[in-house]
């Protein structure tokens, strides 16, 4: 296979949808330009948001963006916590939901710096695998524990009432490599649903869906190292 082309170059911000991989997206994007493609950080099948995808030339200033802070709107369920994590994994727990006072309590827990398991249902290899292909198989490794910054978790909203809280919206801000499924298991629920709407100083309100992407809207190379403070 020749190797890709390094034009068109820069970096897209594109609104990725619930259903398809990150991988699908950037191939996506790929088809569209013929030029080499990546990606500065995924997002689960069941996520939305902000997707920062490279293209060409610009796929070497990765280094760069994947070590960026981020920002999710997330939904999490009380009354269940799941395999996964997500609501793709099955209930394996069904905890009484927290009153008010107690979720506030647990949240407290989880602000400023942190150490959570990492998700069965993730990317990282264990012995040389990735976990989420053990977990398929039943397997249920000792899963490693990653140290993260959590900036602010904040309600925005919740379902129920000041005894019980089935359900509860988050606003937050982490440092790269979260895991908010991790959050919301240490919450004692799950993710229903996940959207990333910050990328350091890039904000999915500026970003298109992966159909409607054109050449014409990649950000150049140094206008994306100007905006996150490094030199070109």
């Amino acid at each position: 296979m020749p190797p890709r082309a390094l034009e068109p170059a820069g970096v897209a911000l594109v609104d990725k949808p619930a259903g398809p991989s990150s991988f699908a997206v950037v191939a996506q994007i790929r088809r569209m330009t013929g030029a080499r493609t990546g990606h500065a950080g995924t997002l689960d099948p069941f996520a939305t948001g902000l997707l920062l995808v490279l293209s060409g030339r610009a796929t070497k200033i990765a280094p760069w963006l994947v070590g960026l802070d981020k920002r999710y709107l997330s939904e999490i369920d009380l009354t269940a916590r799941t395999s996964t994590g997500d609501p793709e994994g099955e209930p394996v727990e069904r905890p009484i939901p927290p009153s008010a006072a107690e979720l506030e309590e647990r949240l407290a827990r989880l602000r400023g710096e942190v150490e959570l398991p990492i998700p069965a249902a993730s990317a990282v290899k264990i012995g040389g695998e990735r976990a989420y292909r053990l977990a398929r198989r039943g397997v249920e490794p000792a899963m490693p524990l990653r140290r993260s910054t959590v900036y602010a978790l904040d309600v925005i909203a919740y379902i129920g009432d000041a005894d019980r809280v089935t359900a509860a919206t988050l606003d937050l801000r982490v440092s790269s490599g979260t895991y908010v499924r991790a959050i919301a298991h240490a919450l004692g629920g799950h993710c229903r649903t996940l959207r990333r709407t910050e990328v350091g100083p890039f904000t999915v309100d500026s970003a298109s869906p992966p159909g409607a992407f054109e050449p014409a809207q990649l950000l150049r190379e140094a206008e994306v190292l100007a905006r996150i403070g490094v030199a070109a």
